[in-house]
């Protein structure tokens, strides 16, 4: 019995580091059929290779990851579409999945679950890190023609309440982001996060995280 085939993959990301360490994470699982830094470069070169799997950076020179999706998803079927982005953020999200993309992954992923990201990818299965697949579906909900849609999106009175400081923690909670996390990226303490993270809570009426993710999405604060 022979072995199963190895999925080609095609890389496109704008830095030389990241392709390698990408390349030697994916090591033997896969065969790479090709690179590229930019999106005219990945439009020619996927064209040329036809790979099984792209793993794919959002934003790229000459028009970003989602132009490149676009140009070639028509003319190439058979290829899957796996964005590989070190963005969270939700339009980032949402405009690649629209424009085709069978799942998005973040840099933070390790080696053994990227590999297991373009397996699966490559047999037709969806896959997302755990913090976005919620944002996925809240978009394709509200877009859903039978999904009732705000009338008036971000009036809730209670963002008025909210300090710039407390705005910034709001999203990086609403996002999936740990405590830790959210103090590095504003440079404040944990002890501090948590007050902020309080405060917003209070202030909006919320008893916990679930419902002030829930609260962003409807007001389209993601």
């Amino acid at each position: 019995m022979s072995a199963p085939q190895r999925p080609s993959v095609f890389l496109v990301d704008d830095h030389a580091m990241v392709r390698a360490g990408v390349r030697h994470e994916l090591g033997d699982a896969v065969t790479v059929a090709g690179e590229a830094a930019d999106a005219d470069s990945a439009i020619a070169g996927i064209r040329a290779a036809v790979p099984d799997v792209v793993l794919l950076d959002v934003h790229l020179p000459g028009g970003g990851g989602r132009a490149v999706l676009e140009a070639l998803r028509a003319e190439l079927p058979g290829v899957k579409w796996l964005a590989l982005s070190v963005s969270d953020a939700a339009e980032d999200v949402i405009a690649v999945i629209r424009a085709g993309a069978r799942g998005y992954v973040t840099k933070t992923i390790s080696g053994p679950e990227l590999v297991a990201a373009v397996q699966r990818v490559a047999e037709g299965d969806v896959v997302f890190s755990p913090r976005l697949a919620g944002f996925v579906l809240d978009a394709f909900a509200a877009t859903s023609p039978s999904a009732p849609q705000p009338e008036d999106p971000a009036t809730d009175p209670g963002l008025d309440l909210l300090s710039a400081r407390e705005r910034e923690v709001m999203q990086l909670l609403a996002r999936g982001y740990t405590y830790r996390e959210i103090g590095s990226r504003l440079f404040i303490s944990v002890k501090t996060v948590e007050s902020h993270a309080s405060n917003v809570l209070r202030k909006l009426q919320l008893s916990n995280r679930n419902e002030l993710t829930r609260w962003a999405a409807t007001n389209r604060l993601l």
